[in-house]
């Protein structure tokens, strides 16, 4: 396949502000859940790789943490991981909100796109189309070209699926040519281990009131194959408060079980099999600031 004179490849680093809809793009365009998504922001802390193989073409995207203005080493961490691809990809893809007028974090991924030289290689994918009609729409769109108008953008939902494929042939047609990277039927980089962590913080963004959860990491502390159609995964939920610890494991541990048995059945329907969950809860105070925490939970910093 990768032989062929004409098969194009490339990566694509799909960047963009918090709570955009960049996971559930990734998600969308692969017809595959491999991305852990929730309403809230931040919900994606590293980056993660989907990649897509036809017969004349692999895109490798690379799912980003959103870019915002860091309140901690972790959120540090997080801009240096996104922001890190800008110059080291074919295409730059930009996930904007339509039901959301720019703001200064829009403005931020932006300047940062201008700064790395990479606007023109940069295609502003405008999210959220169906929530907008006429003149609403239209001004929104309006606003956002206008932050970047060397960058061709093309309107889409995420969630429906609207204008996703024109946006995904509109990339192939800007990859260069040259062989695969990965094997035609890997979709992504992660092992499940990994894919089990963010499923478990997935279930709780979802399950736990809005400021709790970003002050959460889930730590795998034990991933076992008991067989091709059972595994036994045990996590601890780290926090740093001592008052959260007894929300998050609720009255009788009425929260944690429901946060197990959510994320149980999310991992299920990814490796299609058996899962069993044990989950603990740990308090260690300021984590997000902590760097040994922070490297144990696999957050590596560049020197």
């Amino acid at each position: 396949m990768e032989n062929q004179s004409n098969f194009r490849s490339g990566f694509v680093a799909v960047v963009g502000k918090p709570n955009v809809g960049k996971s559930t793009l990734m998600n969308q365009l692969l017809r595959q859940k491999i991305a852990a998504v929730s309403p809230r922001p931040q919900t994606t802390q590293r980056n993660q790789l989907g990649i897509i193989t036809e017969a004349d073409y692999q895109i490798v995207f690379i799912d980003t943490p959103g870019i915002h203005k860091p309140q901690s080493k972790l959120g540090d961490f997080m801009n240096s991981a996104a922001l890190g691809t800008l110059n080291d990809v074919d295409i730059v893809l930009w996930i904007v909100d339509l039901d959301s007028r720019p703001n200064a974090e829009d403005e931020l991924v932006a300047a940062r796109i201008t700064k790395a030289g990479v606007a023109g290689n940069t295609v502003l994918a405008l999210n959220k189309k169906d929530l907008l009609k006429g003149e609403k729409l239209s001004a929104a769109v309006q606003a956002y070209q206008a932050l970047l108008p060397d960058a061709e953008s093309h309107q889409i939902s995420a969630a429906t699926g609207s204008g996703c494929q024109e946006l995904l042939q509109a990339l192939v047609s800007k990859l260069p040519a040259g062989p695969a990277f990965y094997d035609e039927d890997q979709v992504t980089d992660l092992y499940e281990r990994e894919i089990a962590r963010d499923l478990i913080r997935e279930s709780l963004l979802k399950n736990l009131s809005e400021e709790i959860p970003h002050s959460i990491a889930v730590r795998i502390d034990d991933y076992k194959d008991r067989s091709q159609e059972k595994a036994y995964i045990q996590a601890t939920l780290i926090l740093d408060r001592e008052t959260h610890k007894s929300i998050v494991i609720g009255k009788n541990g009425s929260m944690i079980k429901k946060i197990g048995q959510d994320a149980r059945i999310e991992i299920e329907k990814l490796t299609d099999r058996s899962v069993y969950i044990e989950l603990k809860a740990k308090v260690i105070k300021n984590w997000r600031n902590n760097p040994e925490v922070l490297r144990s939970l696999g957050f590596v910093f560049k020197k």
